[in-house]
């Protein structure tokens, strides 16, 4: 059997398991850090390569095999992807190598069966354009995700959020910090306005970049996060309250010790505004799933507030795109201003936030 480079290796496995649930940036952490530089740059050109153009790849095997392929097993698919993806998409990769370990690949998942075809397809594989069946596909984005996006945003900026999706984005440092982070991500935290000596609740503070950026604020912060071990990545000299924001909050509210001058809520959301960066949540996010991440944001919301003291603000956030998780979630509250970034049009992820005061 001929030899499975290390970097092909691992795409293929990371992209098998994110087929399964889990995240590309998670799994390419772990499983990257025993490559060498060169094969830890090509996993992740392969892995969110492969992600962002899915679509694309997908149609491309049905057109290099001369029929629709639905019934293909994901392993043989994701081995056809790969191989798709270095022929037609990057350069210096030899053609040779793309094919025959693509054939590998297909062999060790002990799917040898299959080897033929995939060998077979992509010998026909060449850069020729092709004439894609329709704009979703072309977009490499699904076709509800972009029609809602037409509906709310027009098609000139829908067309623009999916292409702004399909590039890698740009590394940012936060210049308070030091810390790696999105350019979009670092307008947020100063909409609280926090001025020295501060009392601030971060919730929902994982990985502790906004929580970051308070503390160089002057702010006095509590960070909270569901999980013990989110917060471990959370900045030591913040407070660390292990806790779930859509229920109560481990604070007392009848005296003035259990408020804060700011809270910042930045909820889970469906992450559309980080698609670039988190190319499977076009693939794995669903329309039913828009309307239960907006009835747990509310729900935090409603937790929040009694903990802001009168005079005090909440910033709301999220990196989605979507009105239900942004505009509607804080509909009838004390809202001073809202912000918006949107891919494509504004540098960085897509973020959404309002400043909320109640008086």
């Amino acid at each position: 059997m001929n030899a499975i480079s290390a970097a092909r290796e691992v795409s293929f496995r990371i992209l098998t398991r994110v087929h399964g649930g889990g995240y590309a940036s998670d799994l390419l952490r772990n499983e990257a850090a025993a490559l060498d530089s060169r094969d830890a740059g090509l996993a992740e050109t392969l892995v969110f390569g492969c992600l962002r153009y899915q679509r694309q790849l997908d149609f491309l095997i049905d057109h290099f095999s001369g029929r629709p392929q639905p019934k293909l097993d994901q392993e043989v698919r994701t081995a056809l992807r790969l191989g798709i993806f270095q022929l037609r998409y990057l350069d210096r990769i030899p053609a040779h190598a793309a094919v025959t370990e693509s054939v590998e690949l297909v062999k060790s998942a002990h799917k040898r069966s299959a080897a033929t075809f995939v060998n077979a397809v992509l010998r026909k594989v060449n850069r020729q354009a092709v004439r894609w069946p329709d704009a979703a596909t072309e977009l490499s984005i699904p076709e509800w995700m972009l029609a809602r996006w037409e509906r709310q945003y027009g098609s000139t900026i829908a067309r623009g959020i999916a292409q702004a999706a399909l590039a890698e984005p740009e590394t940012y440092v936060n210049p308070a910090t030091g810390r790696q982070q999105d350019i979009g991500a670092q307008s947020i935290v100063p909409l609280l306005g926090i001025e020295p000596g501060m009392t601030v609740l971060d919730l929902c503070a994982a990985p502790g970049n906004k929580t970051a950026q308070a503390l160089a604020a002057g702010g006095r912060v509590t960070a909270g996060d569901r999980y013990l071990r989110r917060l471990t990545e959370v900045p030591g000299e913040a407070a660390r309250v292990v806790l779930d924001a859509a229920e109560q909050l481990p604070f007392a509210t009848a005296d003035e010790s259990g408020r804060f001058d700011r809270i910042l809520l930045d909820v889970p959301c469906s992450g559309t505004g980080t698609l670039a960066r988190n190319p499977e949540i076009k693939w794995r996010l669903q329309p039913s799933d828009i309307p239960v991440f907006q009835r747990r944001q509310r729900k935090m919301i409603e937790r929040a507030l009694p903990h802001l003291s009168p005079s005090g603000r909440l910033v709301y956030a999220t990196c989605a795109l979507e009105r239900e998780e942004n505009e509607a979630v804080i509909e009838g509250l004390p809202v001073l201003e809202t912000h918006s970034r949107i891919p494509g049009r504004d540098p960085g992820d897509g973020f959404f936030a309002a400043v909320i005061a109640l008086k």
